[in-house]
């Protein structure tokens, strides 16, 4: 029940869920003479805001800039990646296919052809929003792996978790039966905050390797120094913008809800 309603939940706080729910309420309302039309405008701000370019890119970095890769990444005993960024191998597709998220199997196949560590544990089984007739999340991961180089005798699994909690506690122990404390965990820049704590936690010596950057350096010093036609293009609401608010703002309630749960 938790997993379902940790994923339900959070859609009425992102600007677009919580607009509906106030419309929703204005039409309830709407014998009264001020409310409705307040609500209305509460809910139209709140998604012009969330769906400007400023707003969303400067949450996104809130998370992001958290941990930066270091200039030279030092090894460890292996490379923890953790699951998304995937689609499965489902019909029509022939392949198992790079998602949103697949920074993250790029990046750690690149470290391991770097020397950084000597196997990759690939930590993802099947997420609640996933249809269970699919393969689990690390299945699809591994295969691009191999696409990508990486001997299949070097792939771990990790088959049983739904989220990054379990992510941590049931790679915790893969880790204690290999007699190993030092990871790089590998993940996307938004999500690397609350993955490293909840891996921490359970005693886990973490290296950050945050990859899927969505605001470069370039990209955030831009904002502030262009002309005033981009300046009004970025105050302008946007779909795209509007989603990297709803990823950013998902990182944030998770966290507290992490939190009080004693998970970070």
């Amino acid at each position: 029940m938790f997993l379902i309603l940790s994923k339900l939940l959070p859609l009425f706080v992102y600007p677009l869920g919580l607009a509906c729910v106030l419309m929703l309420i204005s039409l309830l309302l709407r014998r009264e003479s001020r409310w409705p039309r307040r609500l209305v405008w509460l809910a139209l701000v709140l998604l012009w805001l969330g769906s400007t370019h400023w707003t969303a890119n400067a949450l996104a970095r809130s998370l992001e800039w958290r941990y930066l890769p270091q200039a030279e990444m030092p090894e460890a005993d292996v490379i923890v990646l953790l699951g998304g960024g995937a689609r499965p191998l489902l019909y029509p597709r022939q392949i198992s296919e790079v998602a949103e998220a697949g920074d993250r199997m790029l990046y750690a196949a690149w470290l391991y052809h770097q020397g950084k560590a000597d196997a990759i544990l690939v930590s993802g089984g099947h997420a609640v929003t996933n249809t269970p007739a699919g393969p689990a999340e690390w299945e699809s991961m591994a295969d691009i792996l191999e696409m990508l180089g990486v001997p299949r005798e070097a792939i771990w699994q990790e088959s049983e978790s739904r989220n990054t909690y379990e992510n941590a506690i049931y790679s915790k122990k893969i880790l204690d039966e290999q007699g190993i404390d030092r990871v790089l965990l590998v993940t996307s820049a938004t999500h690397m905050l609350r993955s490293v704590r909840i891996f921490e936690k359970q005693g886990i010596e973490v290296i950050p390797a945050p990859t899927d950057f969505l605001v470069a350096q370039a990209d955030w010093e831009y904002m502030f120094e262009a002309d005033w036609g981009v300046q009004l293009y970025n105050l302008l609401p946007s779909a795209g913008a509007l989603n990297l608010t709803e990823l950013a703002l998902k990182e944030y309630v998770g966290i507290v809800v992490y939190w009080l749960r004693g998970y970070l």
